[in-house]
């Protein structure tokens, strides 16, 4: 898991515009008041915003998701988050 700790750190650091531009918004608080983490990791996941409180995530998917293989595998993560209850 020291991987993906390792890597939710370099994601937030690296953050493409629209994932800062959304957060500028929801750290404020400013989505019914809820809170918001970023680039969260979520068992074997990383998702780019969780609200714990609501099970709610947001995810700013870019080009690279509409390749069969990815596609595949946002099937399975999605699968296993929902199994979670988000």
């Amino acid at each position: 898991m020291r991987s993906l700790t390792h890597l939710a750190r370099r994601l937030r650091s690296e953050s493409t515009e629209a994932e800062r531009i959304l957060w500028s918004y929801l750290r404020r608080k400013s989505l019914l008041g809820l809170k918001f983490r970023r680039q969260e990791q979520i068992g074997d996941y990383i998702v780019d915003f969780v609200c714990y409180e609501r099970k709610l995530i947001i995810e700013l998917d870019g080009g690279h998701h509409n390749q069969d293989e990815t596609k595949e595998n946002d099937l399975r993560r999605q699968n296993w988050l929902e199994s979670q209850k988000f």
